[in-house]
């Protein structure tokens, strides 16, 4: 019974902090991350100044949700194309 209880909180807070309320990034985040991609799989950015204007377009918690988690290697790793755009455009 004790073992389950800590397995159970184990896995909330696990997903506390993991970025968003779905316990994932919030490069997982389709609301957020759509208007940056062509196809609903998130897989083929969308043109430069497409992008850059979705940048614009987003609040600065979200610039900063996108930032932290381009900034831990493996979320990076997971988006590698979409980070490197976040870096220059957040610059």
């Amino acid at each position: 019974m004790v073992g389950a209880a800590a397995l159970a909180f184990a896995l909330m807070t696990g997903s506390a902090f993991a970025g968003s309320s779905t316990g994932t990034s919030a490069l997982d985040d389709p609301a957020k991350m759509s208007p940056f991609f062509t196809d609903a799989g998130m897989k083929t950015m969308k043109s430069e100044a497409e992008a850059k204007a979705a940048w614009s377009a987003m609040s600065q918690e979200d610039k900063d949700a996108v930032m932290k988690d381009c900034a831990d290697a493996d979320i990076a790793k997971a988006h590698e194309n979409f980070c490197k755009a976040a870096m220059m455009m957040g610059k």
